[in-house]
């Protein structure tokens, strides 16, 4: 037994996994009123390679769907033995995942969506990683993939590219802490143990569950492996019904606002002054345009409350925390919209929105009508270096 304690428990797995033990791999998809996606999203994570591991569990949870959902799920689990269905009365995603868990019994744990797909082969790389290095998870790359016209499109976003840029194996969140934007659960293959022993939870009754929950794995884990395949499709509904797409509610601000607030708590909690310079100036304001936007929108639900709980958000997390959002990463566009926000002025932010929808971000950016104000710091003021805001 010395031996082995000498090994330490991802030395142990490695032996283990080494000597040529595949692993069990349990799937956990939480279902609420997707019948026009689920059966496809399911056919894709049954045709997946089970060359990497021995047994495959897929466990879908019906979170008291009412659209048919459930009959579909009813027919895949009668042809398919690898499929269990569990029906709960409807209690949110977050509730759903839970409840998947709970009833895996697999080594291996990851996640899909049902209105997403996976690509060929999604897994076989990472569990090929945890095999090999004993790390408590691996993270592929995802593309986002839109049909435009019947033709489809698939795009990966910015941090995402740069974030799998290259393999990286047996990493600590301090050595690549910009993975702290990779925000996703189902781009990844946990070691179930490490879920459980470290009591990673997903917030309930909220749209972002992801950020608090890999937040907390990122700090936790021993090690995690960074892959460059393509792991997961991410697809972008037409009739943009996503959460993501929602912006101009305020229930989806202050929800947005709260996951936020505990992202920041857990990396505070963590005493690294590195990872919290990523956080504020790198991966928090990366999603924060499209509230600016939303704030002078027209369709906006109760713009005066919807304004005055953004920009209580922009106060708090940046200028308070000594970070001004116009020193974050994002485009220079998107820090004058926060500046405007910071400033109380939310006609001139109109007035910026319109100019950008009109000309484009670098041209509103070089004729502002603000480049003489005195209170305008100098990192905005300077039209030589404009850059784009996304549309």
């Amino acid at each position: 037994m010395t031996g082995w304690r000498k090994l330490g428990e991802a030395g142990v797995r490695r032996v283990r996994d080494l000597a040529g033990f595949r692993p069990t791999l349990s799937v956990v998809v939480p279902v609420y009123n997707v019948a026009e996606y689920v059966e496809k999203s399911l056919r894709s994570i049954l045709a997946q390679s089970r060359s990497e591991i021995s047994k495959l569990e897929v466990i879908v949870v019906d979170d008291g769907s009412t659209d048919g959902s459930a009959q579909i799920l009813r027919r895949l689990a009668a042809e398919e033995s690898c499929v269990t269905v569990i029906t709960q009365p409807n209690s949110g995603v977050s509730r759903a995942r839970h409840t998947g868990i709970d009833a895996a019994t697999g080594e291996l744990l990851t996640f899909v969506d049902p209105d997403d797909t996976l690509p060929h082969d999604a897994w076989s790389a990472m569990v090929r990683s945890l095999r090999r290095t004993g790390s408590d998870f691996a993270v592929g790359a995802a593309e986002r993939v839109a049909v435009e016209d019947g033709v489809e499109r698939r795009f990966m976003t910015p941090l995402m590219r740069r974030n799998h840029a290259e393999e990286r194996l047996r990493c600590r969140i301090e050595d690549a802490p910009l993975m702290l934007a990779d925000i996703f659960v189902w781009n990844k293959v946990f070691r179930r143990s490490f879920w459980t022993e470290n009591a990673i939870a997903f917030p309930e009754r909220t749209r972002y569950q992801d950020q608090v929950a890999l937040t907390q794995a990122f700090l936790a884990a021993d090690s995690f492996d960074v892959m460059t395949e393509i792991v997961y499709d991410w697809q972008v509904r037409a009739d943009r019904s996503s959460a993501t797409q929602k912006r101009a509610q305020i229930a989806n601000l202050v929800e947005r606002i709260g996951t936020k607030r505990q992202t920041i708590e857990l990396v505070r909690a963590a005493g690294s002054a590195d990872l919290m310079e990523t956080l504020l100036v790198e991966v928090l304001p990366i999603d924060m345009w499209e509230h600016f936007r939303a704030a002078v929108h027209p369709d906006t639900e109760d713009p005066r409350r919807y304004w005055n709980l953004l920009r209580a958000a922009v106060l708090e997390f940046w200028y308070d925390a000594g970070v001004p959002f116009e020193d974050t990463a994002v485009p220079r566009a998107q820090r004058l919209m926060a500046w405007l926000v910071a400033q109380d002025r939310a006609e001139d932010l109109a007035v910026l929105v319109t100019m950008i929808d009109r000309h484009g971000a670098r041209k509103a950016i070089g004729q502002h009508p603000w480049r003489d104000d005195p209170a305008l710091p100098a990192n905005l003021g300077d039209i030589e270096a404009s850059v784009g805001v996304p549309s």
